[in-house]
């Protein structure tokens, strides 16, 4: 399996992967462990052929590594008192930075923590095992490396790498502070922020997210912006921040003549230095580890010696770290570097034969690496993007000038902060650039096409990868070819096939501001928050319906999902909006009339994992450009309601939407005594776009529709209902009013945009 040239010894790297399968077996559980290690040993005995037995030993050492370590964290004395719901007295290290998680019951601090001695009344006992911990105040302020005391309640842990989860636990007693290596990465992280303090709030974000991979300043809309574009490995700790902070380092010192072994030392306390900084997270020692290997990349033979480094890495991370197995980042890695390694090559030179080295190598390498994701992404995200590799093209050039100078600056804020800032400064323009590319490419109205996650739409993608994979050399090397598919892409960008493929119009219209599916006799709303990220209000009567009007949106991630009230017409599609969807949270009205309704929600929410909460009255939230507002009811808690669903319209949520310089006004089924509450608190409200109330019943306060001054109404009803919804009256008082009316029974789904003068317009789907 060895050969020279472009080909590769493949020893190793089949060590590695094999060390990969036998950590999903383990974690797989069952008979899936001995299955594989059986059909390793028949090969083995069946074999003469050395590394067959090597296969076999590996996959051995891994599992059993895996084993013992489940055992060791499910059996110790920390575990054994969460299962027994134990409070004790907890000495710890602090191995993580505070998250903040918001709550109904107010905020919280979830921080990791190593346990070193448990005191409970069943005596005290000295360990090594990990836990987390739900803190109030004084736990948002511990940092890295603080060894603390506190008394804690236990409770059991569903992730296999940790033993317990401490709720309500005391004020944190700062046993020690943090080690030297420890307090000087802090410094220098917070003098990175300090050097980009002054500069706009997402490209200071950005800056400490190519240096240390802190992307917690990012809003939630850029970080979309970056995963449509293919540059989500910008914001997070990868192997592309260790190479080229390292990278620099060495050559650095080999400017000022640092030669041989000294060079390599300088390079194992650059990475040790680039984990300190980064933390010792999981994620953090794969994306040491694979920076590593892109390291041996740029050495004499380093395509050969890079795909070696690769199975050692795998290796070595398996044994180490089993659970990375698991890790959708791990995967990314790993496959990203392989097809660097193996593809990259190919696509090198066939372009190399009409466009100058350089460029061919700077196009060859992401899209390399892009096309071995590809699967990947498109399991995680339900998407195929469309631009990254021309997005990676753009980012490519800055991305180091942003990463060293952004080091550079936090380092020198600490001797000498005003040139910390203007090297600070410098990093934020680069940052600013690739805010821009990620911006623009994501607003790209072909810039990820929506695939399917199930297991024959990854099969056939993967088909497809494999298969460009094998053909694209030959198309690269005839600038013709090249030419023309770079053209076919750059049309499918631009979304020339999709408006000729739908003349006279496409639907839904890529600028969308709200969409009223065509759910039947329900309401289902999208409010468009960044591309494939809506926040959803209603889910209509049909899982299917809902889950299909998602889907063409290309909706993947729902930052908040409101149902108005329980009634099944409004509540019976959550599980069509929960699949293939990421949810952070639901809201809901605190009359929990009819039970069923609220029963469902419950168990739909509780399989999905998405925490349910009271819409709070009053409340202001910002998502991107999406501003939310809570109109009614005037509710702090829930009350059970008349018990039979008659309680449940003017219980109905009321939110005013502000996007893209419209206000709009979602109703529910809110009915007249609850339209003159909301006349009494809002005097002078006025909006450009009404969502009817309940479907366009008879049941309306005349004056108070009047009043709202909408430019445009959007009834969202079923077709040929036994209701009479929309009631004639209520047409006729929209009519009078001057709104144009789109009905989802007589439309289909119903589009609200902007025309960009602060104007709604109306358009449907048929």
């Amino acid at each position: 399996m060895t050969a020279t040239g472009d080909r590769h010894d493949l020893r190793m790297p089949l060590l590695g992967v094999v060390a990969w399968l036998a950590a999903l077996a383990s974690y797989a559980g069952g008979a899936v462990p001995w299955l594989l290690l059986a059909v390793l040993a028949v090969l083995a005995l069946r074999s003469r052929w050395r590394l067959a037995v090597a296969l076999l030993l590996v996959a051995a050492a891994v599992m059993g590594g895996a084993m013992l370590r489940h055992r060791a964290v499910g059996t110790n004395p920390l575990s054994d008192l969460a299962r027994h719901h134990a409070s004790a007295d907890v000495d710890a290290t602090v191995v993580s930075d505070p998250r903040i998680v918001h709550g109904t019951w107010g905020d919280e601090a979830v921080v990791d923590v190593r346990v070193h001695r448990v005191m409970s009344a069943g005596g005290i006992y000295r360990l090594g095992a990990s836990a987390v911990v739900f803190g109030a105040e004084g736990w948002s302020a511990l940092a890295w490396g603080d060894v603390v005391h506190f008394h804690g309640h236990l409770g059991p842990a569903d992730d296999p790498d940790t033993s317990a989860l401490i709720s309500g636990p005391s004020a944190p007693v700062r046993i020690r502070a943090p080690d030297p290596w420890w307090a000087g990465a802090a410094a220098v992280r917070s003098g990175i922020r300090r050097s980009v303090a002054r500069r706009p709030d997402q490209q200071a974000a950005l800056v400490a997210g190519l240096v240390d991979g802190d992307d917690a300043g990012l809003t939630p809309q850029t970080q979309q912006e970056f995963r449509t574009t293919g540059l989500t490995h910008l914001t997070a700790v990868s192997g592309t921040n260790l190479t080229l902070i390292v990278g620099f380092l060495l050559v650095t010192a080999r400017w000022v003549g640092v030669r041989g072994r000294w060079l390599h030392l300088l390079g194992a306390l650059g990475i040790i230095g680039f984990v300190l900084l980064a933390r010792t997270e999981p994620s953090v020692l794969r994306a040491a580890a694979m920076g590593a290997v892109g390291l041996f990349a740029f050495g004499s033979d380093g395509r050969r010696r890079g795909l070696r480094a690769l199975g050692v890495a795998v290796l070595v991370l398996m044994l180490v770290q089993p659970s990375l197995a698991v890790s959708a980042g791990f995967a990314l890695s790993a496959l990203a570097t392989a097809g660097i390694v193996l593809l990259g090559p190919p696509f090198q030179r066939g372009l190399g034969r009409w466009l100058p080295g350089p460029l061919a190598e700077a196009i060859a390498i992401p899209t390399a690496a892009q096309l071995a994701c590809t699967p990947v992404i498109a399991g995680l995200s339900g998407q195929v993007s469309l631009v990254a590799v021309a997005a990676n093209l753009l980012a490519g050039p800055v991305v180091g000038p942003a990463t060293v100078l952004g080091l550079l600056g936090g380092l020198l804020d600490l001797v000498w902060p005003w040139a910390g800032r203007l090297l600070g400064t410098v990093a934020s323009w680069f940052a600013a650039w690739l805010l821009s590319v990620a911006s623009h490419g994501a607003a790209m109205p072909g810039a990820a096409i929506t695939w399917g996650a199930d297991v024959v739409s990854l099969t056939v993608l993967t088909v497809l990868c494999v298969l460009l994979a094998v053909l694209l050399p030959a198309v690269l090397r005839r600038r013709g070819w090249a030419l023309a598919a770079g053209a076919v892409l750059t049309a499918f960008l631009l979304g020339f096939p999709g408006s000729i493929w739908s003349l006279p119009g496409s639907w839904p219209p890529p600028d969308w501001v709200m969409v009223a599916c065509d759910v039947g006799q329900g309401d289902g709303l999208a409010l468009s928050v960044a591309p494939h990220t809506a926040i959803v209000v209603d889910t209509g009567p049909d899982p299917v319906l809902e889950e299909r009007c998602l889907d063409r949106l290309g909706v993947r991630q729902i930052p908040l999902l409101v149902l108005t009230h329980f009634h099944a017409d409004h509540v019976d599609g959550l599980s069509g909006a929960l699949h293939g969807r990421r949810v952070a949270e639901i809201e809901t009205t605190g009359v929990l009339d009819p039970p069923e309704g609220v029963r469902s929600v419950r168990e739909a929410a509780a399989g999905a994992a998405v925490p349910i909460r009271l819409a709070p009255y009053g409340s202001t939230r910002s998502y991107a450009g999406l501003t939310l507002q809570v109109l009614y009811p005037n509710l702090d808690h829930t009350v059970p309601g008349a018990g039979d669903g008659s309680s449940a319209n003017n219980a109905s949520v009321v939110l005013l939407v502000r996007s893209h310089g419209l206000r709009l006004l979602l109703c529910g089924d809110v009915e007249p005594p609850g339209q003159e509450q909301i006349a009494a608190t809002w005097p002078g409200l006025r909006v450009d776009v009404l969502k009817v109330p309940h479907h366009g019943s008879r049941y309306q306060d005349p004056a108070w529709i009047d009043s709202l001054g909408a430019r445009v109404a959007v009834v969202s009803v079923g077709k040929n209902n036994d209701y009479g919804h929309p009631a004639a009256s209520t047409i006729d008082l929209l009519q009078r009013a001057g709104m144009p009316i789109a009905r989802t029974d007589q439309d289909g789904g119903v589009a609200v945009v902007a025309d960009g003068q602060g104007r709604p317009r109306l358009v449907t789907e048929r």
